[in-house]
């Protein structure tokens, strides 16, 4: 029986309409399709487990967001350009997104729990790799390991709290997972300028390695070990491939556009031994674009090739025929596009342009964290009055309204006192909606399914927190293009070859050049004009920020229409 039949046969009974297939076969065929390792767990180890799963997604999550407001010193440190700032940032959620599916699967197949222990360990191997990284090559290729373990871990957080709770009890475990989810996102940023300004960016890897310990050890007592049943035969190798292709070269294209062209090259690029010259007709990135949506396509078609013949798929496309999973991940979707790239956005401006350390960012970006905890504690309550899906829409009318306050206001002499409570509005919708947005996607799911549904839940998410970086990284960029030639010319009245180095280099860098320059005072290349030329910078970085965060409020505002 197909999962859409199943579907509508359950939503017949529950209307009074005649049913083709009975409830209770329904269920009887749901509930034997999972099997646990011994009997089903009870009372208070399966909450202990769910604490135990909790702190293992709460890592994978902060390592998510924990980068972004070290990047100022990350960038300075090492040497980064925007570019390679925009991969140590993307390339996690890049890997994170194509393996998802895949390793949803595998939990169905091999052990949930299995899965994320093995996980935990790769990532927490990928964290010492960071920690120990010296340049921008090693930081990006540890990014890429700890997106293999986050990509192992988080399908079988969910998938695990999908077969193990039931109920009533089912709702509340998906309310803590969406909470942690939404709040550690949050708190990350502070976290993450804490450990920058008290000891030094490496730390924000190195604090993975005693979590991820207490997680390994918690795995192995408390959380119990399930399965699917009657998988159907094969490995979906050509759909792995495929799909990591596709989102790979899309989002290569993305981060990489405005450095090496869009349609002229403004550059040569080298990678894995092959060049592609300066002096080619065509810039790589409309190759990548036109492969990675012809890969994307050929994937489709595989899995519905694969279902015909009834061979095991990464993604069962009958799944969207089910409305509040498909609309429900097109609200993700376009959530996370906004969230993510607004979390690669601030942290620049705040350091950059405010000045704040990276503590002090962390603290007004904290903020958020304190919005999204406390309303996520109370999505449950409003959830039994307003219903899941009226959750997820306030939630998400809320962050946009934070948003496009800020973006009305950001600029040079902006105080940290009022973009901290503007931004808890953001968090507070951002808490709302993540709250109550994965149960509902997954709310008629077949437990069968779990991890099907959960992978594929996971990976929309990740997914969108790929191309919020990559898009509004390019939207910031492209902007800063424009802006800041004009700003200098207007301000400070400054042009000529000085004036296009020093756009140039307050682009590559994100802003960075203008802490450097700002510390210089008078004593800089041109005098008293100096700090005329730093708040000319200033004001076209801020003039950026504002248009990226618009950019941002625009995808949230797709969301809340699909909610």
């Amino acid at each position: 029986m197909t999962t859409a039949r199943r579907y509508q046969d359950k939503r017949a009974n529950e209307a009074g309409e005649p049913s083709s297939t009975p409830v209770e076969l329904v269920e009887t065929t749901v509930a034997s399709s999972d099997t646990t390792a011994g009997q089903e767990e009870k009372g208070w180890c399966k909450w202990a487990g769910l604490g135990v799963l909790a702190l293992g997604l709460s890592m994978i999550v902060i390592d998510g967001t924990i980068v972004g407001v070290a990047l100022p010193t990350i960038i300075s440190d090492l040497g980064l350009d925007l570019t390679q700032a925009q991969w140590v940032n993307s390339i996690y959620s890049v890997i994170f997104a194509a393996l998802l599916l895949t390793t949803g699967r595998l939990g169905d197949r091999l052990g949930r729990r299995r899965l994320f222990i093995v996980g935990v360990i790769v990532f927490v191997g990928g964290s010492l790799l960071a920690a120990s990284a010296r340049s921008s090559e090693l930081l990006i290729f540890a990014r890429f390991i700890q997106g293999i373990g986050g990509a192992l871990v988080l399908p079988s957080t969910l998938s695990s709290v999908n077969a193990t709770f039931r109920g009533r009890d089912r709702v509340i475990a998906f309310a803590v997972w969406g909470s942690v989810i939404s709040g550690m996102a949050a708190i990350g940023p502070l976290l993450g300028g804490w450990l920058t300004t008290s000891f030094s960016w490496p730390w924000i890897f190195w604090v993975n390695l005693p979590i991820g310990v207490l997680v390994i050890a918690g795995a192995l007592l408390i959380v119990p070990e399930t399965r699917a049943r009657n998988e159907l035969p094969g490995l979906d190798v050509s759909g792995l491939l495929l799909s990591a292709l596709g989102f790979g070269a899309l989002i290569f294209a993305l981060v990489e556009g405005a450095q090496l062209g869009w349609w002229a090259p403004n550059e040569e690029l080298s990678l894995f031994g092959r060049h592609w010259p300066a002096g080619a007709p065509i810039s790589v990135v409309p190759v990548c674009i036109v492969v990675g949506l012809l890969a994307l396509t050929a994937f489709l078609g595989w899995e519905r090739h694969r279902a015909r013949v009834h061979r095991s798929a990464i993604l069962d496309l009958s799944l969207f025929r089910i409305r509040t999973f498909s609309w429900g991940n097109t609200t993700a979707l376009m959530a996370a596009i906004g969230e993510f790239g607004l979390l690669f956005v601030l942290p620049l401006f705040l350091v950059n342009v405010l000045g704040l350390s990276t503590l002090q960012a962390g603290f007004v970006l904290a903020a958020m964290a304190a919005g999204a905890f406390l309303s996520g504690a109370a999505a449950r309550h409003l959830a039994d009055r307003f219903g899941p899906t009226g959750v997820v829409t306030l939630g998400l009318g809320l962050e946009v309204v934070g948003v496009v306050i800020v973006a009305l206001v950001a600029g040079r002499t902006l105080s940290p006192l009022l973009i901290a409570p503007l931004l808890s509005i953001y968090g507070a919708g951002l808490g709302l909606a993540s709250a109550q947005l994965t149960g509902t996607v997954l709310r008629d799911i077949p437990t069968e399914q779990s991890g099907q549904g959960s992978a594929t839940q996971s990976t929309v998410r990740q997914l969108g927190a790929a191309l919020g970086t990559a898009l509004l990284g390019t939207v910031l960029s492209i902007s800063l293009a424009s802006t800041l030639p004009n700003s200098l010319a207007k301000v400070a009245g400054l042009t000529g070859k000085l004036a296009d180095q020093l756009a140039g280099t307050t682009r590559a860098s994100g802003g960075g050049t203008i802490s450097g320059l700002r510390e210089q005072g008078t004593s800089g290349q041109l005098g008293d004009l100096w700090p005329q030329v730093v708040n000319a910078l200033a004001d076209a970085f801020s003039d950026s920020t504002r248009v990226a965060m618009l950019v941002a409020a625009g995808f949230l505002s797709i969301g809340l229409i699909a909610a």
